[in-house]
């Protein structure tokens, strides 16, 4: 598959790269007689993403949008800012479909720059959040009308909601809830809070909320710094790239970076939402956002933090119940465990509520 890009060069090998939950993701390597080339191949999950051709017109979108205003801004800029770009087949296509009906695709490789799969320090998340709000200001101007909606209620809590009540009625989803004492909190802990998951699309609804292009995931591991100078050059994952509230993308950044133990801790009640982190992302963060944000967007800030966090949990328990056909697992239980992850941190949200308001107030 690797050969069927327009790459110079003949191939040396092709490795196993990146920890996401839904694509395959690889490094191909090619080389010359007097140079190299790397790039990222990937075989696009295609019961995530039904239709390619939709994902790779959004990429193009904004891939191309962003280039233009990288080069435009470039005098002014601090850092050298980057975004991987398609590579196209020998064809002249975006990705292309083999015997087996896989979808492949291929883009460039950000070189000498690092994703890390949690925060290192403050200084890391400052570029975090100074990073997600670079991009969502770069693509703030792009019209809506111009991207498709690759997935349908993606990020659309109450439909999660609707999914996990369906679920849960099956006699397959009562059979994995009583098979684990932990589903049984994880489903005491939706029960609880099912009354708050409709709060940013009943402010859509209102009109206090409007939607604008999202990268659909900003976590951590999707931030690339540089190698030399610690400053951040991209954010990468362009899949997930639609119409959608930026209230999910500013929220899933704080979730994915805020808990120092991960996603996957070995032990849950190492689980807190780090406020000290928490405070170095909105500041970076900031100095990007102020220039796009209504007063209506920084009201529901921190309901988006603790709405996604809650939604995660809530996708990650509909996928045990419905015997892990979404996301990746490598042992029995994965998706629970991860439940159990994103309540405990929800928890902590809620603890915190106080505190990370302050700070939302703060910049």
């Amino acid at each position: 598959m690797a050969e069927s890009f327009d790459v110079v060069g003949r191939l040396v090998g092709v490795k196993p790269a990146g920890s996401g939950n839904v694509n395959d993701t690889y490094v191909a390597i090619f080389r010359t007689t007097f140079s190299e080339e790397r790039f990222v191949l990937q075989k696009l999950n295609l019961n995530v993403f039904p239709s390619p051709d939709a994902v790779m017109q959004n990429m193009r979108v904004v891939t191309e949008h962003v280039h233009r205003r990288l080069e435009a801004e470039a005098d002014d800029a601090d850092r050298i800012w980057q975004l991987p770009r398609i590579i196209q087949t020998k064809s002249g296509e975006d990705y292309v479909i083999n015997e087996e009906g896989e979808c492949w695709r291929a883009i460039s490789l950000i070189e000498s720059a690092t994703a890390h799969e949690r925060v290192e320090s403050p200084e890391h998340a400052h570029e975090v959040g100074y990073v997600a709000g670079h991009f969502q200001r770069l693509i703030s101007d792009i019209e809506i009308d111009a991207l498709q909606d690759t997935l349908p209620g993606y990020h659309i809590t109450p439909r999660y909601l609707a999914e996990y009540d369906q679920q849960l009625a099956t006699d397959n989803g009562q059979r994995r809830l009583a098979a684990a004492s932990i589903a049984k909190y994880c489903q005491r802990f939706v029960r609880e809070r099912r009354d708050g998951v409709g709060v940013l699309e009943d402010a859509l609804a209102r009109g206090e909320l409007q939607q604008r292009p999202v990268h659909g995931d900003p976590k951590v591991s999707n931030v690339m710094i540089d190698d030399d100078t610690g400053k951040g050059t991209c954010i990468i994952d362009l899949d997930t790239v639609k119409p959608g509230l930026i209230h999910y993308d500013f929220g899933d950044c704080l979730r994915s970076c805020c808990n120092p133990a991960g996603e996957d801790p070995k032990n849950v009640d190492q689980v807190r939402f780090d406020t000290d982190i928490c405070d170095a992302i909105v500041r970076g963060y900031m100095r990007n956002a102020k220039k796009f944000l209504t007063d209506g967007d920084r009201k529901y800030l921190f309901d988006s933090v603790w709405l996604i966090t809650f939604e995660l949990g809530l996708r990650f328990f509909i996928d045990y119940l419905s015997g892990d056909r979404y996301f990746k697992t490598k042992y029995d239980g994965q998706n629970l465990n991860r439940a159990q992850v994103q309540f405990k941190l929800c928890e902590s949200i809620e603890i915190r509520e106080q505190s990370i308001r302050e700070i939302l107030n703060r910049y």
